[in-house]
């Protein structure tokens, strides 16, 4: 059996982003013997490393991971990179095209490290270990205690990133006027008013699209930042309904799954827009991941889905069924660890780097510690309650300030009324798929 002849990474360096130590330390965490060093590791990253025939390949939950074994003369070349065009376009380039097919390339697992070692013909499975494993339904079931733990977190983390940011570069968020970017609104509104860094609030946007001018996520955002006296901060980004394209979205984010494709297709539409009026821009946080962490989906929706498999199965949102499950996709992972992409594509696309405090295990060991199973008893429209309580009350005992809650909207019907949504959100998955594997015909 061969071993690794060479490992290719083409994740630049530049694209990792920690907010405290360097590069070198944080591979040293991922060849540690105990998985949990990783922890240490403060930041956004996509990371791997190689100490002698082993390989091994670690990122935070919010962005992408992939590799692929290529054979070569020599042998087997490990080829790392974070889209699935890249891993295509560097096989063409040895002449190892033919090798090549979409189904065949892999994603890290969010939450692990995947360890490669003695990789040749025939190839052994990777091997997959925690180093994220958040005790579950610890908290008292009292949501005052819950919410102030939640927010505390979601405010600790945001401070974290922003005092690695240059201090004088401005920030947008991504605005629905939902809990989980209302939150991230405040948050970052109360932090930048207290640390008195140059520009202060006035650093701060909050973008919100409107498809021909109209929507409800446009309606309640106004609303909301009138509520909260922050009306200074609110830019409206109208966008044609026609310049929607759900299948340059496949494309984009090389994905086909219908609610991640139209929420990319939005995405892009609202980045474009803030990339035209404000060529500079950078820094983007966004609500991503708050969805997951409190379990607000429509159980209703998902045949495969019911209240006990939701609230008593480790992270389900966040990762999926779990790597030892036959339902773990091998290509692209599971759950929020696959739907990352819709937001961190479409944010490198147009040269935006991205953050939401929502993926850092310190907020997801919050809400891993919430007793969901207790407070909600077996009740869907409790479990469905909670997220605005645990929210509304964690901002009022952390922020001092008493936050509007409105009902869950997705993105993409937010953005537009709710006729147009109907009509511009078909969720036709056999369709995307055609067109994501007619991309690598």
């Amino acid at each position: 059996m061969k071993q690794i002849a060479e490992v290719i990474n083409l994740i630049p360096d530049s694209s990792q982003h920690l907010w405290s130590g360097d590069l070198a330390t944080a591979r040293r965490a991922l060849l540690a013997t105990d998985p949990r060093a990783v922890l240490t590791i403060n930041g956004s990253f996509a990371l791997v490393a190689q100490e002698g025939e082993r390989v091994v390949l670690a990122r935070s939950l919010e962005r992408p991971l992939r590799y692929f074994l290529a054979k070569a003369a020599d042998g087997p070349v490990l080829i790392v990179a974070e889209r699935i065009d890249e891993i295509a376009a560097e096989l063409t380039r040895h002449g190892w095209g033919d090798q090549f097919h979409p189904s065949y390339t892999r994603m890290a697992p969010a939450h692990h490290v995947t360890t490669l070692r003695l990789i040749g013909c025939p190839d052994p499975n990777p091997v997959y270990r925690r180093f994220f494993d958040p005790p579950r339904g610890t908290l008292p079931a009292d949501l005052d205690a819950i919410g102030r733990r939640y927010i505390e977190a979601l405010y600790q983390e945001l401070r974290g990133w922003l005092a690695a940011q240059d201090p004088a570069a401005p920030i947008g968020v991504p605005f629905s006027g939902g809990i989980d970017s209302g939150a991230v609104l405040l948050c970052l509104y109360k932090l930048l008013l207290d640390q008195g860094q140059p520009g202060g609030p006035a650093r701060l946007k909050a973008f919100t699209l409107a498809l021909d001018g109209d929507g409800d996520d446009a309606r309640q955002a106004r609303e909301f930042l009138r509520r909260t006296n922050l009306e200074i901060l609110g830019e409206t980004i109208d966008v044609p309904a026609a310049a929607l394209d759900p299948l340059r979205a496949v494309a984009v984010i090389e994905d086909y799954k219908p609610l991640d494709v139209e929420c990319a297709a939005v995405n892009l539409a609202l980045l474009q827009e803030i990339r035209a009026r404000y060529p500079e821009w950078r820094l983007l946080v966004d609500g991503d991941g708050g969805d997951e962490n409190l379990k607000d989906y429509p159980i209703e929706a998902n045949s495969e889905l019911t209240i006990r498999s939701v609230v008593n199965n480790r992270m389900l949102y966040q990762e999926g069924w779990g790597v030892d499950s036959l339902k773990h996709s091998l290509t692209y992972s599971g759950g929020y660890s696959r739907g990352c992409v819709r937001g961190y594509a479409c944010a490198s696309r147009y040269g935006f780097v991205s953050f939401s405090p929502y993926t850092r295990p310190a907020v997801i060991a919050v809400a891993e510690a919430v007793p969901f199973a207790e407070l909600t008893s077996g009740s869907h429209e409790r479990l469905y309650a909670l997220k605005g309580e645990i929210v509304g009350r964690g901002v009022r005992a952390v922020l001092g300030l008493n936050m509007p809650i409105y009902p869950k909207r997705r993105f993409q019907h937010g953005s537009a009324t709710p006729r147009a949504a109907a009509r511009l959100f078909t969720e036709d998955e056999a369709r995307y798929r055609r067109h994501f594997h007619a991309l690598h015909a």
